[in-house]
């Protein structure tokens, strides 16, 4: 089960908060296959966590362009 902050989960799907803890770990380690299908099943279900998700991989890909840029190829 993840390591949750509140400890492990009871239910089959999980809830927001859990899904945006397991989206944001996911960024940094790989996550455990129960931990891939139990975001998987939520994301089905939820605009608002698919939304999520995909603006911080956005973010992250920004973030990741913006630190191989010289620093003179920077828009400021």
């Amino acid at each position: 089960m993840p390591d949750f902050p509140d400890g492990p989960r009871k239910h089959l799907l999980p809830k927001c908060e859990e899904v945006h803890f397991l989206t944001m770990k996911g960024m940094d380690q790989p996550l455990t296959w129960v931990e891939r299908v139990r975001m998987r099943m939520h994301l089905a279900i939820c605009d608002a966590c698919t939304n999520f998700n995909g603006q911080m991989r956005i973010m992250r890909n920004a973030m990741r362009r913006l630190g191989q840029q010289e620093p003179g190829e920077r828009d400021d």
